[in-house]
């Protein structure tokens, strides 16, 4: 097979289309032809060499993606052959064929393409765990979505919707404004003119809101405490911004706030099993009720590409990379 390979941290050109060997499944695994994989911040993080912790090198980076099923290993009953799934992993996703752990595979419906599977787990999970699990957004309530045209951040506008309640999204530039307005934000603010803190509270008449949703970290972080009101929710889950945040305690317990923290691989590790709510969004897509937004879709041999455009900043929604 052929497969994006890093040698050396770096630069988006370390990325290098080359000869793979064939994987195989072991035991407990399924061996997937890929059609779509999706692209995320990690990735980046990974790549540059900037990630919290980093794996040995040469490696195929790629951390989700979906296709067929053309093998797989003894003690796997749950699937076939021909199958269409969604997996994800912590890497070798960037290629054309993948084995994985079966518990990390989902079956996919017909009317579900693969694009938008690819993008699913990581972004969406992470949306629908923090404000499901964690949050536990209800009808009514005021959700803040910082990095709102993100991946995390469109599925959140999304997920908050379906659950009865309302956005206020926080954004980088006009263009992305009316993005995310058009998506279902009820609110949108600037996060380069606007003081974030104050129009949260005007746009609540003073009481902050029930909940924010952290996907920058820096200030962004500071200000979701700030933002919220009594008995108020704060799902952190990046630091994009690779900027520590300056809080002043009191902004968070004299209003009894609870923070939860969030992190995708790490829970996973910790017992996390992220099939049964990967299966309800799903069938939120196939009913229609939710929508994989995709920025934008290249090849996976000009993967490079691809890191260059999320580096870029101005992405609203999923990069996926489409195999040969």
């Amino acid at each position: 097979m052929h497969a994006i390979t890093l040698t050396e941290f770096g630069p988006a050109d370390r990325l290098t289309w080359a000869d793979a060997p064939d994987p195989g499944p072991a035991p407990g695994q399924v061996l997937i032809r890929l059609a779509a994989a999706s692209v995320n911040r990690a990735d980046l993080l990974l790549r540059s060499g900037r990630y919290h912790t980093l794996p040995p090198l040469p490696l195929v980076p790629g951390a989700e993606g979906a296709g067929t099923v053309v093998a797989v290993g003894s003690d796997v009953d749950r699937f076939a052959v021909g199958d269409r799934v969604v997996a994800w992993g912590s890497q070798d996703f960037y290629a054309e064929l993948v084995a994985v752990d079966a518990e990390r595979v989902v079956a996919v419906a017909d009317g579900v393409g693969f694009e938008s599977a690819a993008a699913m787990p990581i972004a969406w999970l992470s949306a629908w765990h923090c404000l499901h699990t964690l949050a536990q957004v209800r009808p009514g309530e005021v959700v803040l979505v910082h990095a709102a045209a993100s991946g995390v951040g469109s599925a959140a506008i999304q997920i908050v919707r379906d659950a009865g309640a309302s956005v206020i999204a926080v954004v980088g530039s006009p263009e992305k404004a009316a993005w995310v307005r058009d998506l279902g934000a009820a609110e949108v603010l600037d996060r380069h003119r606007d003081d974030i803190v104050e129009q949260v509270r005007k746009l609540t008449d003073g009481r902050g809101a029930e909940v924010a949703l952290d996907l920058a970290g820096g200030q962004a972080f500071a200000d979701s405490l700030r933002a919220v009101g009594h008995g108020g929710r704060v799902a952190a889950m990046a630091n994009v911004a690779l900027a520590p945040s300056t809080v002043d305690t009191r902004d968070f317990y004299p209003k009894n706030v609870t923070i939860h923290g969030f992190q995708f691989t790490n829970l996973q590790k910790h017992g996390w099993d992220p099939r049964p709510d990967l299966r309800t969004l799903l069938d939120g897509v196939a009913e229609g009720r939710f929508t994989v937004p995709i920025d934008s879709r290249f090849p996976l041999p000009d993967a490079a590409s691809a890191h260059l455009r999320l580096e870029s900043g101005a992405t609203r929604g999923k990069i996926v990379l489409l195999a040969p």
